[in-house]
This record gives C-alpha cells, sequence and structure tokens, in this order.
C-alpha cells in the first residue's frame, strides 16, 4: 500500500524508514519531507506547491493523499495535529495514525491538560492557571520558588521556564505574558510546582475510540523508556534546545518504576480518554519526572517526540506499519510487540549558534566508508537536498541538522558507534554534544 507521511523532521524521517522496511509498504508519500526522506528507501518529497491537481479551499495534505492513492495517513507534528488534520484524513476515508483535534488538545493547550489529569487522577505537579499578569505574579509570590512557568499554548519547546528565584519567575511571566515570547501562546500560563527527580520519556501506542471502549479494545501500550538530552552542552548545561540526542532503553528504569508509571498514570490517562470519549488512533508522549515520591507527568505531547524517535524505533524488532495498521483497526491489544535486547544510542548534530541564530546553506560532507563502518544511521532533521546527485549531497536548512543513530548489545558499543559515526559528518560550524547517554549527562529536576 501506498502511505502519506506530513512532516519534515527527524522523527519524521525516521518513521518514513520504519514503514519503509515493511513488506505491505510500496510507497511512501512524505509531505514535505526533507533531505534524508528526498533519499530513503521507496519514498518520495512532494511539496504542495508543486501540486497542480490541488482545487482551491481543498485540503493540500488530502488532495495529494488521494492522487498518490493512499490507504493509510500519519501525522508526525503536532501543529496539524491541534488544528484538526486526523479528522480530515478521516472524513476523507483515509485511516489516520494520530489522534483527532479534540484529543489533540492535550498538547496544544496545558491548561486543559492539567484538567484531565487532576480529573481522571493523573499523577502530576500542583498548578493553577492565570490569565492576567498580576494575579500570575501574586501567586510567585506567595509560593515562592523553584518554581514552573509555561506557556498554555503549543510553543515549538521555548513555552516553558524552570525558575531558580521569584524574580527570574516574575520576569518569566512578563516575558511570556507582556513581552509575547512565544506570541497567542503565553496569553494564559499554567503555573505549577516544580518537581526534584530525573526526566524519561515514555512514548507509546494509543487505540481508543467510543466503539474500542465497549468491546474491551480500547488501549495504550508503552514503548522501552528513553531519554532525551535538551541542554545544549555537555554536562546538561547551557540554554534549553529541542533535543541534543537521546537514548534507550534506560538502565536507571527498574520494572518496578514502570509498574508504578503504568498504575499511576497510563491506565488514568487511558481512562480519560475513554471517559472523555476523543477519537484517539495515535501516539502519546509522556514526559515523566521519576521523584522520590514516584513517577509524575510532567506533560503530554500527542505525538511522537524528537530526537526519542531516532532512538527508540531502531530498536523495534517489529513491523512498524502493521503495528500502525492495529492502531487503527482496534486489535492493537494483541498486538505482538518485540524489542531488540540492545541499546540505541541518537546524539544530534546542530547548527553553530544554535538554539540562537545559525547560518543556513552549509554544505554536508559525509565519509560513506566511515559510517558504514560506524553502522550508524543518519536521521536528517535540518537538511535539503542539493542538486548534484548522492545521498551526501545535503544543505543545512535548521537549527537541529541530523541525529547519528546506533544500535550496539552494549550501551558502551552503541555509544562507540553512535560517535564513530558523527566523525563522518562534517559541516561548517558543525555542534554536538560528547556525552549522550553518559552519568551526568541527563537533565534532572535539581537546581
Amino acid at each position: 500500500m501506498n502511505i502519506i507521511v506530513v512532516g519534515s523532521g527527524g522523527r519524521e524521517h525516521t518513521i518514513c524508514w520504519k514503514l519503509s522496511l515493511s513488506s505491505l509498504v510500496d510507497k511512501i508519500i512524505v509531505v514535505p519531507g526533507n533531505g534524508g526522506t528526498a533519499h530513503e528507501n521507496k519514498c518520495v518529497n512532494v511539496n504542495p506547491k508543486d501540486c497542480d491537481y490541488i482545487k482551491d479551499g481543498e485540503n493540500p495534505y488530502v488532495a495529494i493523499a488521494k492522487h498518490e492513492n493512499c490507504r493509510m495517513a500519519v501525522i508526525g507534528p503536532e501543529d496539524p495535529l491541534a488544528e484538526g488534520l486526523a479528522d480530515e484524513f478521516w472524513k476523507a476515508d483515509i485511516p489516520c495514525v494520530g489522534p483527532k483535534k479534540a484529543g489533540a488538545q492535550l498538547e496544544a493547550s496545558k491548561d486543559l491538560s492539567k484538567n484531565f489529569m487532576k480529573k481522571y487522577d493523573v499523577a502530576c505537579a500542583a498548578s493553577e492557571t492565570f490569565v492576567k499578569k498580576d494575579s500570575a505574579i501574586e501567586y510567585i509570590k506567595k509560593h515562592g520558588a523553584p518554581i514552573v512557568i509555561k506557556a498554555d499554548g503549543l510553543a515549538a519547546g521555548k513555552g516553558v521556564v524552570v525558575a531558580a528565584t521569584e524574580e527570574e519567575a516574575i520576569a518569566a511571566v512578563e516575558d511570556l505574558m507582556d513581552a509575547g515570547r512565544v506570541g497567542d501562546a503565553g496569553k494564559k500560563l499554567v503555573i505549577e510546582d516544580y518537581l526534584e527527580g530525573v526526566e524519561i520519556s515514555v512514548l507509546a501506542a494509543v487505540s481508543v475510540t467510543s466503539e474500542y471502549a465497549v468491546s474491551g479494545k480500547a488501549t495504550i501500550v508503552p514503548f522501552l523508556p528513553a531519554r532525551d538530552h535538551k541542554r545544549l552542552m555537555d554536562g546538561a548545561k547551557g540554554p534549553n534546545t529541542g533535543g541534543m540526542g537521546a537514548v534507550c532503553p534506560l538502565d536507571d528504569v527498574t520494572e518496578a518504576t514502570m509498574e508504578q508509571f503504568n498504575k499511576d498514570i497510563l491506565e488514568p490517562t487511558l481512562n480519560g480518554l475513554i471517559k472523555e470519549k476523543f477519537d484517539y488512533r495515535g501516539f502519546i508522549f509522556f514526559g515523566v519526572m521519576l521523584t522520590s515520591k514516584g513517577p509524575k507527568l510532567l506533560e503530554y505531547n500527542v505525538r511522537l517526540g524528537d530526537p526519542e524517535t531516532q532512538a527508540v524505533l531502531p530498536l523495534m524488532d517489529f513491523d512498524f506499519a502493521q503495528m500502525c495498521a492495529a492502531i487503527l483497526n482496534g486489535n492493537l491489544k494483541d498486538f505482538k510487540f518485540a524489542w531488540k535486547s540492545g541499546y540505541q544510542v541518537a546524539p544530534v548534530v546542530v547548527s553553530g549558534g544554535y538554539p540562537g541564530a545559525y547560518k543556513k546553506g552549509c554544505e554536508i560532507s559525509v565519509n560513506e566508508t566511515l559510517l558504514k563502518a560506524s553502522t550508524a544511521k543518519i536521521f536528517v532533521a535540518g537538511a535539503v537536498a542539493g542538486n548534484r546527485q548522492g545521498n551526501d549531497n545535503l544543505l543545512t536548512s535548521g537549527g537541529r541538522v541530523l541525529a547519528c543513530s546506533a544500535y550496539g548489545d552494549s550501551f558502551k558499543e552503541a555509544w562507540e558507534r553512535a560517535y564513530q559515526g558523527v566523525s563522518a559528518v562534517k559541516f561548517e560550524d558543525s555542534f554536538y554534544r560528547k556525552d549522550i547517554g553518559l552519568p551526568g549527562a541527563a537533565e534532572s529536576g535539581k537546581l
């Protein structure tokens, strides 16, 4: 079958690569895709601007999917999900992996998300919501610091401030509400208690509809726990980024911890999705803090994480397309999940200056011999294909340029292979952390 994948980042490249390995998949239409998907097996990038068959007023993604005879859609990023793209695919009789608009608001609105957690007794930090700056500042002065300030709406990872002092917290409120650093997303703020511990990411497959709830088929199946490294520099220092690398699985996450996660976070979430009558067939990302009192949910994302996807999907020892079909047809509960026994390490290479201003259009060279020897797989995020032929003909187009993901029977082997892969990649002012997955590299909730 033909599948349409919506998105242009490293997550989408990884999804496309994993789908391409399935015998069920003939062709993958990537809209708009990137320089990695341009060269990936079975993949074809399509830019809606180049499609003269799209009629005025017609949803371009649906039009492309129909034109290419796609029998399944997979939506990567959160924005189109929050805007209701999954609903449009279903209206056109194209089964879609990705929650419909109502369920996608769990990420699009921090306020709605926190109310959902409280309503269904999901373990999380206590919080209050504010639409007036003065009330927010008054609350901070009474509560004290450390404290966490979150913009309500989607802010591309730039709407959360962990403030060590009251002064920092008040400055964050003024920055988000007055200065408009994240636009309308910051007009409403969620202010929550600071949690001490270490963060993990749990990605999961979700298959929930009212019909599946009645038949007992509604379920959430968690993947192996992973960890993202958001700080720019080694030792979890420097500014926050969209992610400097990921590792999976985690030796510091025990079976008992995952059992408590299931009991206190996953199961109440499933109950909430059912009670709210969401049509949620896709993925969910649990951002979790492991505290002394057990796992606490920091946030929901309504899609796969980035760069966690680049570390988790390569460990899947099953057909990803078949799993997507199971999500859509209500058979996820019976799907047989199997995982490779080793580790995956995926450091990210970024443009110099990121997460601030950075140069674009730098040519990327790849030593194919060294890359092959490393066994690492390059997943492209912020790079586009140039005019010359060849897999190494890429130009940088974003801050996070690519990830080098490698497998090993041991963490040490995976780590060494991943960084050997990184050494095969060169472009002007490239930068990467050298400690992904090592002790002391993980971000913690401790100031």
